[in-house]
């Protein structure tokens, strides 16, 4: 047996396919995002700004978070000691469960290394937990919240995207008394979309069903406090249990599931990836639990990023670049082609200074092919003036087409 022959084919057709992802060397600057160092194919660092970070409203730069990061640094040391049951249960891991149930209205948190582990542990731990469950899952539900699903080893029924109709059709054809859970997310983040609550929780009720929302992409940036889509739309006291992200609009690291105190116990007693996992720094947990304190009184940075993201959208849609719908804070540019979106990102990278990643299969579909650009509070309308010029200039040098301006 040849391993190494095998090996080379697996990577081998992802550059016959274009899709061999580059990750590129950077290191960002404190105190000046988007600004950034890159050391990808130079000699030395290059000035670059960034186009595509998830930290949505730069809240790993705030004063707030570093302080609090170096104060907790100082106090406690780097690690945390082990898992939470062995070493690892600190003051500060207590208290951001307590910030995160108060954030979401429900009465207990849970932290997990990361919004990949909580989506996985707690959909596998909840459904195996639930005899005979039966899990229905948005087709467009992300790479993690697949994992669990299949990981709890359940039935599943894949309902067509923010299709309620259909969702209802699939609820309606099983078992009354099979327990059932409904799995969906809040903001899309490829598409940029919003997922219908308030009609999928009509549905969970009518059929007395669990429900399940992932709000990575909109904790922090949406609703008053920050508690992501479903407070803005006043719906998270009909949403069973809401998972979310400390790593994106809260800028550090980490995942976590808030729902009822039982259901979280439940979760805490029985699921592997939180049982045997070592648990944050309490260096990282003291970032998040100033970030979350600050964006659950402030606005600031949630209004600025969507001004900044309106601004993005008009520029691009003036310049007939293709720039998909979206009521979001995301801002997708179509090129449907995986070996195109590479090349365009690779020239804006060297000759515009500009970083954005193409977005691939599979994590969009084959032929959606895109850039995904995420604008913050600090990018400038300059800015957006100059990304929109260069491509524009890249649309024409590779012969791609321009829509008509509205």
């Amino acid at each position: 047996m040849n391993y190494e022959h095998i090996f080379d084919q697996a990577i081998d057709r992802l550059h016959a396919e274009g899709r061999y992802r580059v990750f590129i060397d950077i290191l960002r600057n404190k105190g000046a995002y988007p600004n950034a160092r890159c050391f990808h194919g130079h000699n030395g660092p290059k000035p670059i700004t960034v186009w595509c970070s998830n930290d949505y409203l730069a809240m790993g730069q705030h004063p707030k978070v570093i302080a609090a990061m170096e104060e907790a640094l100082h106090d406690v040391g780097a690690g945390s000691g082990g898992t939470r049951n062995i070493g690892g249960n600190t003051h500060y891991h207590i208290q951001l469960e307590e910030e995160l149930a108060d954030l979401h209205g429900k009465e207990a948190a849970l932290l997990f290394t990361s919004g990949y582990v909580s989506n996985d542990a707690t959909l596998s731990t909840l459904a195996r937990l639930l005899p005979g469950c039966v899990i229905f899952s948005d087709e467009l539900n992300h790479a993690s919240m697949i994992a669990g699903i299949r990981n709890s080893g359940c039935e599943k029924r894949i309902w067509r995207h923010n299709d309620v109709a259909h969702l209802e059709e699939l609820l309606a054809s099983e078992d009354p008394n099979v327990p059932k859970l409904i799995a969906f997310e809040s903001v899309y983040s490829m598409d940029g979309d919003v997922a219908p609550i308030h009609a999928i929780c009509d549905l969970a009720e009518k059929y007395n069903a669990l429900t399940y929302i992932d709000e990575v992409h909109a904790v922090g940036m949406y609703g008053a406090r920050g508690g992501g889509i479903s407070e803005r739309d006043e719906a998270a006291h009909r949403i069973d249990l809401i998972e979310g992200t400390l790593g994106k609009a809260f800028g550090v690291m980490g995942g976590y599931v808030a729902a009822s105190r039982k259901v979280i116990d439940c979760i805490r007693s029985y699921a592997p990836g939180f049982i045997f996992t070592t648990s944050l720094s309490p260096v990282l947990v003291a970032g998040v639990l100033a970030s979350v304190r600050h964006l659950k009184a402030s606005s600031v940075e949630r209004d600025g990023q969507q001004a900044a993201a309106a601004t993005l959208k008009r520029l691009f849609a003036e310049a007939g670049l293709p720039v998909m719908d979206s009521t979001t804070h995301i801002v997708p540019l179509m090129v449907g082609d995986p070996v195109r979106a590479k090349k365009i990102s690779d020239i804006l990278l060297a000759e515009y200074g500009v970083y954005v990643q193409p977005i691939n299969f599979p994590t969009v579909p084959r032929g959606t092919e895109r850039l995904r650009f995420t604008p913050g509070p600090a990018h400038s309308e300059e800015m957006m003036v100059e990304l929109t010029q260069a491509l524009v200039e890249i649309w024409d040098r590779m012969e791609l087409e321009l829509r008509q301006a509205a």
